[in-house]
């Protein structure tokens, strides 16, 4: 037995530029699973990742097995080079425009999906991906170590790397929701067993909030006859425990980034733009899932069906560009623009702009609009967690009435002091952004502190050794 601890994800800790001359530039980041890693001490953890560029491709090779750790910021690295064929094929081509639909419900199925040769050859690809994380992490691995695995890109994982290393303790984190069975039944029946045995192949499977534990178990029930309780899953002998670690903000860090100079600086720009008038704030990738064209409608009822809040209240909406190789991607960031184009033609007179819409990703700026909103409305169609949700109650400087969809998975906490709203029904979110509006300062203030609270109890570090000692105690 050892306590060494592995983690694996597509994305990893660090990533590199390849310069004209050849050079290569090293840049780290941050997020849980990086400062959770780093908690357990430097020789406790290995991070098995993939190469997502040239750069990274081009350090894979240089590197061999590992990377350099003066790169890494001491961390052990080993980068896998997948080829880029394959690569796309499992990323984009399975896990984002299949897996991810499925789990957030974004499929107009009268069109979409059409499962057919070409989904087959993409399938394979992301067998081979995961088949790829699995070699790597058996041949990582020393006797009895616990391996984290994370999330949709890696589904098959648990199940290939038990093949290989029974020995191991292996645990699989779903960051995304998880489909119902009448949902998840989308899927061709042999992938989406595939998906639910890959999964079962962990010691432990765990999930964001209970309601997507009892998805994932219900699936199992459902398409493969497992026998499901609270939490556990046993199937073909095995018994696989559900867990549940809501991961929450990490507050030392907000409190302290969100009044550096930079912000400051941003926050003086951002009231310049707005005046004493009040502000709604949302902060998101133009993610589909996260909703922000029916934001914008519900905006835009609430100045039709409130004319007292015209000329007094600005949406900041920060919509950064994501997974924009994605036709589907490109076309809704162009439909947010538009939409919020219309909202200011249709209204905006004397100096008033009722959208200020960014979509220059700039955390500084966005901390900044935080700091400053009255209003933070979170209202996707369904999602995983949500940390903006978490985010913003931590550094709301008067504090921050939250309208919140009741099918982001934060409302399971944060939803006695939220105002949760059903994310499809425009005028419903139109009054809710017109009761948070009119919210006594006090009671706002009272909701903020019990929102900032319930956001940090479970911080990133302690959210990733949770896992680690309940994979332990199997």
């Amino acid at each position: 037995m050892t306590d060494q601890v592995l983690v694996a994800s597509n994305r990893g800790p660090v990533s590199y530029a390849l310069g004209d001359d050849g050079s290569l530039t090293a840049k780290r980041g941050g997020g849980g699973l990086v400062s959770g890693l780093s908690a357990l001490g430097p020789d406790a953890g290995t991070w098995v990742c993939a190469a997502l560029g040239d750069g990274d491709r081009e350090a894979a090779r240089r590197a061999g097995p590992r990377l350099d750790p003066a790169e890494t910021g001491g961390q052990a690295v080993r980068m896998i080079d997948i080829p880029p064929v394959t690569f796309d094929a499992a990323y984009n081509g399975i896990a984002n425009s299949v897996l991810w639909f499925v789990h957030h419900l974004l499929y107009q199925t009268p069109f979409e999906p059409v499962f057919d040769a070409d989904f087959e050859a993409r399938w394979s690809d992301y067998g081979a991906y995961n088949a790829a994380f699995a070699e790597a992490l058996a041949e990582e691995a020393a006797p009895g170590a616990a391996v984290l695995v994370q999330d949709y890109h890696l589904s098959l994982v648990p199940g290939l790397l038990r093949a290989r290393r029974p020995d191991l303790r292996v645990g699989h984190f779903s960051h995304t929701p998880w489909a119902p069975p009448e949902l998840f039944r989308v899927l061709p029946d042999a992938v989406a067993r595939e998906v639910l045995l890959g999964i079962l192949g962990a010691d432990r499977a765990a999930f964001l909030t209970r309601r997507w534990a009892r998805a994932f178990a219900d699936c199992c029930a459902d398409l493969l006859g497992a026998e499901v309780t609270e939490d556990s899953v046993t199937h073909g002998g095995r018994t696989t425990r559900l867990g549940v670690h809501g991961l929450g903000a990490d507050a030392d860090f907000l409190r302290e980034r969100a009044f550096r100079e930079d912000v400051d600086e941003r926050l003086a720009a951002l009231r310049e733009q707005v005046g004493d008038r009040k502000t709604v704030v949302r902060v998101d990738r133009t993610e589909l899932s996260k909703n922000i064209v029916r934001g914008l409608l519900a905006y835009r009822r609430l100045l039709t069906d409130r004319p007292q809040w015209r000329g007094r209240v600005v949406h900041v909406a920060f919509a950064y560009p994501s997974r924009q190789d994605l036709a589907v991607y490109r076309a809704y960031t162009a439909e947010v623009s538009r939409v919020a184009d219309e909202i200011n033609a249709a209204f905006g007179a004397d100096g008033w702009t009722p959208v200020v819409l960014h979509v220059k990703d700039d955390f500084a700026r966005s901390l900044a609009a935080y700091r400053m909103a009255d209003v933070a409305l979170v209202n996707p169609i369904r999602d995983g967690m949500n940390l903006v949700a978490k985010e913003v109650p931590v550094v709301s400087e008067r504090g921050c009435a939250l309208v919140l969809s009741r099918e982001a998975g934060a409302a399971a906490e944060l939803g006695e002091d939220a105002l949760l709203v059903n994310p499809y029904d425009i005028a419903g979110t139109a009054e809710a952004l017109h009761v948070a509006l009119s919210m006594d300062p006090d009671e706002r203030s009272e909701r903020t502190k019990r929102l900032a609270a319930a956001a940090t109890a479970l911080p990133p570090s302690a959210w990733f050794v949770s896992q680690v000692e309940a994979l332990r105690d199997r």
